[in-house]
């Protein structure tokens, strides 16, 4: 792991995985998001409103994921001090936020018509809501805490991300330790209660944000890291 701890050998790999990452996610969402739309048909309750489900789900997996990631990356910064983990955390949090929102966004255009409210106070969009918080609230204390050196985040902040985690488990488990508005799991080990001339599309479109969720990550890492460069020059500059 401490291999690529060197800045250099990690933007080596980077730069063309960003690509890899990023093409085929576009090609990925756009032909999921045009079979979604134009090719597979309406619920027979829902009508088309469930279409939505094509960046609903999307969005929401890449919120939790993206925590999970911090959290991953907090742990390997405060265990093993790897420079780039600390770069990571803060580098997934603002995609992270992004989708986050997407999903309470879309969420909330499906309940209209489907519940006849845009907003419930039950567990799974509660807790939601509160992982937006937390990419919020990560976001200030990354950028008001003092960094590590290198462009990522405190140890403050890294414990705050590990915390944070707890709200995971809590957003997949709402739906089934609580009553709720919002549907049961849809999606298990044992199969999909989603017909499947509807579900196949959303392969694509989850494989799509995920390749993209990726790229985007990635950048902001070469883009910290572009920055450090920049800002060491100045001071040793400033120094001369």
């Amino acid at each position: 792991m401490h291999r690529f701890a060197n800045p250099s050998r990690f933007l080596k790999i980077a730069r063309p995985l960003t690509g890899w990452l990023f093409w085929p996610g576009l090609v990925l969402l756009v032909a999921g998001a045009l079979c979604g739309l134009l090719v597979t048909p309406a619920d027979y309750l829902q009508g088309d409103t469930v279409r939505i489900l094509y960046i609903h789900v999307p969005a929401a997996w890449l919120g939790m994921a993206g925590w999970s990631g911090i959290a991953v990356a907090a742990i390997v910064q405060l265990v093993w001090r790897h420079p780039l983990a600390a770069i990571a955390g803060r580098a997934v949090a603002a995609p992270g936020a992004l989708f986050t929102a997407i999903c309470l966004a879309t969420g909330s255009i499906w309940g209209r018509p489907t519940w006849g409210t845009w907003w419930e106070w039950d567990g799974r969009m509660t807790s939601m809501l509160v992982l937006l918080f937390l990419y919020l609230g990560y976001i200030a204390l990354a950028n008001a805490s003092p960094r590590d050196g290198q462009g990522g985040v405190s140890p403050v902040t890294a414990i705050f991300g590990l915390v944070g985690a707890i709200n995971i488990p809590i957003i997949n488990r709402s739906v089934v330790w609580w009553n709720s508005l919002h549907q049961g799991p849809s999606i298990t080990m044992r199969g999909s209660s989603i017909d499947g001339s509807i579900l196949w599309p959303l392969g694509f479109t989850l494989l799509g944000f995920s390749l993209w969720f990726g790229a985007i990550v990635l950048m902001r890492m070469r883009t910290i890291l572009a920055r450090n460069k920049v800002e060491a020059r100045l001071q040793r500059l400033a120094r001369g």
